[in-house]
This record gives C-alpha cells, structure tokens and sequence, in this order.
C-alpha cells in the first residue's frame, strides 16, 4: 500500500520541527519537508529514519517554489507565517494541486478566502484551520472538560499564557492581530470584552498590571481579551458568561505588548518591533525554565447542584503543543475522519484522542479538580 504523501511546510522553524516529530510518532514518515533554509530542512531529515523524509526547497511567498512543493502531496500541513497576512494562500496552493491542507492558524481570514467558489467540498477536500494551541486547543480542552462531571455548563474562566522564546512569526502575527485575525476584516479579537447573558459585552473586565494565580509562578500581568473563537465556544456550550485572560509572566514582553498599538500608529517599522519583542522574550526567559499553561474552569450543574470542573495544563512549549494538534488534525484527514469542506479543528477533532495523545507523549500535564477529578477517578477505576 502506497503511503500518503505529506508536506510540511515550515518543517525547519519552532513549530515545523515538532511537527515533524509528532507526525513520525504517529507513525507517518516519508515526508516533503519544505522550507527556505536547505541546511536546516536536512537537519531535520536527519532526526527521522535515514532516507526517508525528502526536502524541497518552498516559500510561501514565492508561487513557482509553493507549487513545486504541494505538487504530489495528499496533504500539506502549514506551519508557516505571518498567518494574517498569508491567509490562505497554503491553503490554495495546496487545494490546486489536489491535496487536503491543515493549517496550525488561518483562523477567519482563511476560512473566508476558501468560501465560495474556492471552497475544497467542491473537489471532495479538506481544509482545517485553527489546528493548533491557541486557537485550536484553547477551544478543544473547554469542550473535553464540559463532559467531565457536568451536566450543563454556564461560565467560563481561561487564564492562558507563559515564558517562552519568542519566534518572528509569532511577533509579527501579534501585530497583525491588532486590526486583523478576526472574521470581516475585523481584528483578532476585543481587549476587556467578555460573554454576559450569552453575548460580547465590550469593556466590562480590566486588566491588572501586578497580580497572582495559582496556576503561574510568581507576580503576573493578566489582559482581558475575547476573541472569535472564544465567542464561538460559548455559543456551542451554551454559556451565560466567559471570562478570557492572557498572561504574561515577563514584565519585557508585557511592556512592549503596552507600546505596540501606539507605535505602530506612530509608524514604527514592524520588523524593528518584532525584534523588540523578540529580545524582550529573551530577555525575561533568562534564567528561568520556559512554560506554558492553560487554566479553565466550567461552573454549571450536576444533577441539579452547582458544580465546578476545573483543568490545568502545563506545558514546556506552546509551540509543541501546536505541533501536536496539526499533526493530529493531519492524521484525522488520512483516517477519513474529517469531512470535505472547510472546518476550524476544534470542530472535526475528537477532543478524547486529543486529550490521550498529548498525555501518553508527554507534552502536557492535564490536572483535573472539581467534578472533573472525580469522573478520571471512577474512569481509572473501572480500567
């Protein structure tokens, strides 16, 4: 039987190179690693089984070198970015030459360039978008844990962030993020916003400079912020309230993040502040170990009684953590698990398997207090 034919593009970069790792422990291998850096990709290759993977040179802003690449992929996954400001064009680059495609971002923008007449259900495809840590898993953990010792949810509260390097994707897309990201050209997502009485309220959280949770080591920055994806789940959970905050651990990361709107309005270069950000990140990390936590609580009911589930991930990377829901979401389209037509991952993945995947590999730590304690218990007894 012939193996199917997987492209990685990005395969060099943070979160290309995990990818790769996560797809080869899913047992894939022969795979089209692609990037612009040939001496890295062959690094790459070299960490798999000898002569297996094949490296190809590919940049996403270039057409010629994007087709070279997808041509002869049963499905690419894109690990590559400034996700807003390439939107789709992996995505239908990869459609063209008859592949699926997942993407560890895209989010709105791309969903809304593959709508339509360029909408993959047309040639029986697949395009999963969203397919990563945030956004992606940020929407998969919320819905494991709603089936974890409840019978209804009715209120959130996220607490998401950590200390880590920071990659010039990343940087450039938390710029983008502020007028774009979001569906209709909007941006990203609204800074104070929250869910009350099922629906955006604009400004009705605040942010808070120097405070403490349990859940992160030592004084943090906390900033409201609601987004797209965060509407979308409460709509799906039928939710009253949801409460979104991003953490920042490191005082240099959180100080530009403060200065990035106003300079960018001034005109300051982007990549002058992406460096910023960069250095910044590094500079907080310094001496200290890298982490990234994800921190939810669901109160609802059970059985008529108020009840509270509550879930803690720990991670040493968020970028790992992306790698391993693409490539999860890759392995989904290969098993047939995922309908033709464009879908956010956290959609199409069955968030057990995801859950299971992430805990049997050792790339997060998932504690569960509250109902949700209670319900592993029963789970491991009755194993």
């Amino acid at each position: 039987m012939t193996r199917p034919v997987i492209g990685v593009l990005g395969a060099s970069g943070a979160v290309g190179r995990a990818a790769v790792r996560e797809l080869r422990l899913l047992g894939h291998t022969g795979l089209r690693l692609g990037g612009r850096t040939t001496s890295a990709l062959c690094a790459v290759a070299e960490e798999g089984p000898a002569g297996r993977d094949e490296t190809v040179w590919a940049d996403a802003t270039a057409p010629d070198g994007l087709r070279a690449f997808t041509e002869g992929c049963d499905i690419v996954l894109n690990c590559v970015g400034p996700t807003y400001r390439l939107r789709a064009t992996v995505a239908l680059a990869a459609l063209a030459a008859g592949a699926h495609c997942v993407d560890v971002a895209g989010d709105d923008p791309a969903a809304e360039d593959l709508s339509g007449p360029a909408d993959p259900a047309r040639d029986g495809r697949s395009a999963v978008l969203s397919a990563g840590a945030l956004p992606g898993l940020s929407s998969l953990l919320p819905r494991w844990l709603a089936r974890q010792g409840l019978d209804r949810a009715t209120a959130l509260t996220a607490y998401c962030g950590g200390l880590e390097t920071c990659s010039p994707t990343v940087a450039h897309d938390l710029m983008l993020s502020l007028s774009a990201g979001g569906a209709d050209g909007a941006a990203y997502g609204e800074a104070l916003a929250a869910v009350r009485g099922g629906r955006r309220v604009p400004r009705v959280l605040r942010a808070d400079e120097d405070t403490a949770h349990e859940a992160f080591p030592g004084r943090v920055a906390v900033q409201p912020y609601l987004s797209g994806e965060s509407e979308r789940l409460a709509a799906l959970l039928g939710l009253d309230r949801l409460d979104w905050y991003n953490v920042h651990p490191g005082a240099a990361v959180r100080a530009v993040l403060n200065l990035l709107p106003g300079r960018l309005a001034a005109g300051d270069d982007p990549d002058g502040l992406a460096k910023r950000l960069i250095r910044a990140a590094d500079l907080d990390l310094a001496g200290r170990k890298p982490f990234y936590v994800m921190d939810f609580t669901l109160t609802g009911a059970a059985s008529g009684a108020p009840t509270t589930a509550a879930l803690t991930l720990r991670a040493a990377s968020s970028y790992r953590l992306t790698a391993a829901v693409g490539a999860l979401a890759v392995d989904a389209v290969l098993r047939g698990d995922v309908p033709a037509g464009v879908h956010f991952a956290c959609d199409v993945l069955d968030p057990d398997t995801v859950v299971g995947h992430l805990r049997s590999h050792g790339a997060a730590d998932l504690r569960l207090t509250g109902a949700a304690a209670g319900v592993e218990q029963v789970e491991e007894g009755a194993l």
